[in-house]
């Protein structure tokens, strides 16, 4: 249960789906960062997760199609840490904060008109613009 990571009131991800790697980080920081794995990535396969029902699947793959690999696994990685917990840490506290993101339905459109000055406004620039290419146009005498 400590490995759960709770979304919100109605979705918590089992621990048992994520996959946690450890590497070496990358970039200066000396024999510190030559010698410890302290970076973290995290895998999250969402096709097969249990957390979501098929449509909130849907919508979150759909938000987050950019972050996917074809196989459907969100990676999050997180190195800015020399400890691995706090990267580990991290690394959960981002993929927490994209999958409540991506949860969020959009917010519906509502149709609105143009005002009748918007119209006219639209109608004078057209009437200017067209004036200015005729004006460019050959002269006949």
């Amino acid at each position: 249960m400590s490995d759960d990571i709770i979304i919100n009131d109605l979705v918590v991800i089992p621990g048992s789906e994520l996959q946690y790697t450890a590497s070496r980080s990358s970039g200066p920081g000396g024999q510190h960062v030559n010698k410890t794995d302290s970076r973290i990535q995290v895998r999250w396969n969402i096709p097969s997760t249990s957390a979501l029902s098929d449509f909130l699947k849907r919508r979150v793959m759909n938000v987050l199609a950019t972050r996917l690999t074809d196989d459907g696994d969100l990676l999050l990685a997180a190195d800015s840490n020399r400890s691995q917990h706090r990267n580990r840490e991290e690394v959960t506290q981002r993929l927490a904060a994209l999958v409540r993101e991506a949860l969020v339905p959009p917010k519906p459109r509502r149709r609105t008109k143009p005002t009748r000055a918007s119209r006219q406004r639209r109608l004078d620039d057209k009437k200017k613009r067209a004036d200015v290419k005729r004006q460019r146009g050959k002269k006949y005498d």
